[in-house]
């Protein structure tokens, strides 16, 4: 199994990359955060890479860290979830939204993500509870506590966009209690 990949950017054609590891170019697929976060072609690049081995295909998909690569193979043990799928899922959200939407249940941001409909989502949402968010919490997502999960939901519950109540939410000191909280956090939404 290829696990990594060091070597010199020679193309970018989103998905896909080329990559020379000491005179032998490999064709990587790799997911638009990845993508956005490259070097320049020529350059020296550093890839965590999986290998999927087909009876039609050998694929090799990269991911800028560890981290993603991890995302990545919990995402392709899913029923139904193919690395398209993964790659697009990764693609179409940062991994600490992603810990977020699994960590509050919330369908309706991976519907968003193009090729994932209402059951996938679900089906996500239930095979990943659990898995995703406490380990992942530390490689960057915030990884958010009962109390500030319980003043977040209610702040959306109250009609505030995601992006409003994880403003408001920053607010709040770490050890407030869920109803001081929320009284915060309204108070932050107000002044806004």
């Amino acid at each position: 199994m290829i696990g990594r990949l060091s070597g010199i950017l020679l193309e970018k054609n989103p998905p896909q990359l080329l990559v020379d590891c000491g005179g032998v170019g490999y064709e990587v697929d790799v997911s638009m955060t990845t993508f956005y976060n490259l070097p320049g072609v020529g350059e020296k690049v550093v890839l965590f890479t999986h290998q999927a081995i087909r009876e039609d295909a050998h694929l090799l998909f990269g991911f800028g860290n560890a981290e993603e690569r991890a995302v990545f193979r919990q995402l392709i043990k899913i029923t139904g979830v193919g690395a398209r799928t993964a790659l697009s899922i990764l693609s179409g959200m940062s991994i600490a939204d992603l810990a977020q939407a699994v960590t509050l249940q919330e369908s309706g941001r991976l519907v968003k993500v193009p090729g994932i409909g209402k059951k996938t989502a679900e089906r996500l949402l239930l095979e990943l509870k659990g898995k995703l968010g406490a380990d992942i919490g530390a490689g960057g997502a915030h990884a958010v506590p009962d109390a500030q999960s319980d003043i977040l939901n209610a702040l959306l519950a109250l009609g505030y966009s995601d992006k409003e109540a994880v403003l408001a939410l920053k607010t709040v000191p770490a050890g407030a209690s869920v109803s001081d909280g929320i009284k915060q956090a309204l108070k932050a939404l107000s002044k806004g």
